[in-house]
């Protein structure tokens, strides 16, 4: 089966969260169960830089006027070899700053056209008068940066045209753009509409994505749940609920060729379940020394690897910090979000320096570090699609604790009575999204965490989880399968 996996950001080429973590390790995981997988996205400089085997493969001219030629450049993902499409257009993709925005932090102003042209070409890939033979049975289209893609095969309406496949990784970020950009994209006025693309008097990328597409997924069973209501549907609740029978949550899957104790380049001393104890001992005095905390090896050591804003939940990790410095805990954050939760955590970490540390950058060598020499992963978002820290936080034997919503709900097991007794606790969860809560949790887990007994035995647990892309990766291929005919190019085409 042909299947193109249409996405903004993959990992190791560029990478601003979960997203490109999954659209870097789903491909690969697909690739090895058979699946014939293209990977499409941006040429920004770094992607460019860092794909290996590159060549010039096609062009698509000049679709939305953007000034300048749009090419075709194909190459292979480092680490897995899996083919990658790079669509190199300069005059949208080669400036300074992230995919979203630009380096002053405010979003790039042609985001309509940056993404809708990656829309249009996973698009034109996929029928007739493509730069390229191949053709996909199957379009997989990745948050509201590739939503157009469905939308434009509906508006061209080909004599055959791929299954499409929309996967939505956070809900709440939609690509909304003024009802101009519709014939600025080349989209059809008519299709501008309550059953269509308009919403709330703008267009609305995610939008077109969950209404034209064949069939829609999510990364967790409960957040599938939860989106069809408010206030998790971000006010799409109504068309997710229509399509409910279209709609399947998956949990992701941890990539453990990059985030492996035992194989981990990043870590003092890599270490494997048999030796959690000193490998994390290690790791933990290290990481203390590297960011000027006190040498304590009985503190307990917090660690945020996350988007610091209020979403993540970030303001209850500040409101928290009394409670953990009364208790003799540590804390180490590293991340970047909102100005404000920055500077309130840099003013933290200046008046506790040998308490708490803030790294305020993404560092993907500190994030390994922090899961090696810490003891508590910090999650308490007030909405997790997924998650994927929390994976990583098990295979390091760093024990979550986490709000109870979307996939944290699905994969943290609380430390109840029950679970203790049974084994079967990965971490603490909370259920009311405030500090009250949250420092119960917390004050629970410190309570564990003396019983030293108790905690390696949650420990232990933790370490036994298996979340590898390779059982994710097979819910996929069945659910491609049922969409693609037998036939080969012919597919459902959605009324």
């Amino acid at each position: 089966m042909r299947v193109l996996f249409a996405s903004s950001e993959v990992f190791p080429l560029v990478k601003t969260g979960g997203l490109a973590d999954v659209s870097g390790a789903l491909p690969a995981a697909l690739a090895e169960s058979g699946i014939d997988v293209r990977v499409l996205m941006p040429g920004y400089p770094e992607a460019m830089e860092r794909t290996e085997a590159k060549r010039h493969v096609g062009s698509f001219g000049d679709p939305l006027a953007v000034g300048g030629e749009a090419k075709l450049v194909s190459g292979k993902l480092p680490g897995s070899g899996v083919p990658v499409w790079l669509l190199d257009c300069p005059a949208l993709y080669d400036r300074p700053g992230g995919p979203y925005q630009a380096t002053a932090g405010h979003d790039h102003p042609d985001n309509h056209l940056r993404f809708g042209l990656l829309s249009w070409a996973a698009a034109q890939l996929a029928v007739d008068g493509s730069p390229v033979k191949w053709r996909p049975q199957l379009l997989h289209g990745n948050d509201w940066q590739t939503g157009l893609a469905p939308a434009y095969l509906h508006a061209w309406s080909p004599a055959e045209r791929p299954a499409t496949v929309f996967t939505i990784h956070n809900i709440a970020y939609q690509g909304q753009f003024p009802p101009d950009a519709v014939p600025r994209l080349g989209l059809p006025a008519a299709m501008y509409q309550m059953d269509g693309l308009e919403y709330y008097d703008h267009l609305s990328f995610l939008k077109a994505g969950l209404f034209y597409s064949d069939r829609l997924t999510t990364v967790s069973p409960r957040y599938a749940r939860e989106i069809q209501s408010a206030p998790h549907g971000c006010g799409i609740e109504g068309l997710l609920t229509e399509r409910a029978a279209d709609l399947v949550g998956i949990v992701n899957g941890a990539d453990y060729s990059v985030w492996d104790p035992a194989a981990d380049s990043h870590l003092v001393r890599p270490y494997r379940a048999a030796d959690v104890a000193e490998g994390k001992a290690a790791n933990k005095a290290a990481l203390q020394a590297e960011l000027g905390l006190a040498k304590d090896p009985d503190a307990p050591l917090m660690v945020v690897v996350s988007r610091l804003n209020d979403l993540k939940g970030m303001d209850m990790v500040l409101a928290v910090l009394p409670v953990l410095l009364r208790e003799g805990a540590q804390l180490a954050v590293v991340g970047t979000g909102d100005r404000v939760m920055e500077d309130a955590f840099r003013s933290a970490a200046a008046t506790h320096p040998d308490r708490i540390s803030a790294s305020i950058a993404y560092s993907e060598t500190l994030a390994h570090r922090l899961m090696a020499g810490g003891d508590m992963l910090l999650m308490p978002s007030r909405f997790e699609p997924c998650g994927l820290t929390q994976f990583y936080a098990f295979r390091y034997g760093t024990v979550p604790v986490a709000h109870a919503t979307g996939g944290l709900a699905d994969t943290v097991v609380d430390a109840s009575y029950d679970s203790l007794m049974t084994g079967t606790a990965t971490g603490f969860s909370f259920e009311h999204a405030n500090a009250g809560a949250f420092q119960w949790a917390l004050e629970r887990a410190l309570g564990v965490y003396r019983n030293r007994e108790q905690w390696r035995r949650i420990q232990a647990t933790c370490l036994a989880q298996n979340f590898s892309w390779e059982r994710s990766a097979a819910r996929y291929v069945e659910l491609y399968r049922s969409l693609v005919a037998p036939a080969p190019g012919k597919a459902r085409r959605r009324a």
